[in-house]
């Protein structure tokens, strides 16, 4: 469910309207899944495996894995969230701006999903057999579009079905990625979901607008984490200082 902000009394569930572009991808992505019940070695070409993308020049993987799911509780879960809040950032945009948006995220994720992986490997942090790890799913792309949606409409009131909790759209990124940390298991792509934020970051910041004037810049990224830094070192020193000092009341008390 979602509130329609400030401007508008009570609380609605989903958009008022659904777009022919919103349409049309649920119908893309329902037509592929379709053929991934009947065709099961389609998803050995079109699904994103970082080895075949790099070494085996699968270049179109990037692109074709955000179109296939891994199961029908996937492909409802993501084009659910698509049709409540693209349809609306749709209709705001006009179709062409959404599509290249919707797309852009989605294969910039892809890349990313396909990049990363190396990187791991190469520092030693994740074993070989991570590039071998299959991903599909629209999940970068829909990320994209909660970005824009919260930063178009932040005071617009979220309320979700389980658990039953409402906030301010602005936090809806942070909330889903602490419900999918905590309770989403170990299937899920979160550099995928990352991906898709950052690539949508990038376009908004470049594009300008309101939503742009929104997001913090590089810099006051930098100073808000050296602000952290310093409040978790100060924290540090002053839970040393209150051990010092309890230590020397029990060494009154007992010597």
């Amino acid at each position: 469910m979602y509130g329609r902000g400030y401007g508008s009394p009570g609380m609605g569930f989903g958009p008022m309207l659904t777009p022919p572009i919103v349409q049309q991808l649920l119908i893309a992505n329902g037509i592929v899944f379709f053929l991934q019940v009947i065709f099961p070695g389609f998803d050995r070409l079109a699904a994103l495996t970082p080895e075949l993308v790099w070494r085996a020049g699968f270049v179109w993987q990037p692109f074709t894995y955000m179109w296939l799911h891994g199961g029908f509780a996937h492909i409802a879960m993501n084009m659910f969230v698509l049709w409540m809040f693209g349809s609306q950032l749709a209709m705001a945009w006009g179709p062409q701006r959404f599509l290249r948006y919707y797309l852009l995220c989605g294969v910039g994720a892809g890349v990313i999903i396909a990049t990363v992986p190396y990187l791991l490997v190469l520092l030693g942090i994740a074993p070989a057999f991570t590039l071998k790890i299959h991903t599909v799913g629209a999940s970068g792309a829909i990320y994209g579009v909660l970005l824009a949606y919260s930063l178009t409409w932040p005071d617009r009131t979220i309320m979700l079905i389980f658990p039953p909790v409402a906030f301010r759209a602005i936090w809806l990124i942070p909330v889903l990625f602490f419900m999918e940390i905590g309770f989403g298991g170990g299937n899920i792509s979160h550099v995928g979901h990352l991906g898709g934020i950052v690539v949508g970051w990038l376009y908004l910041r470049h594009r300008g607008g309101p939503a742009a004037d929104r997001l913090p810049s590089w810099e006051q990224i930098k100073f808000r984490f050296r602000r952290w830094r310093m409040r978790r070192r100060l924290r540090a020193v002053q839970y040393q200082e209150w051990e010092e000092a309890r230590r020397r009341e029990h060494d009154r008390r007992y010597h």
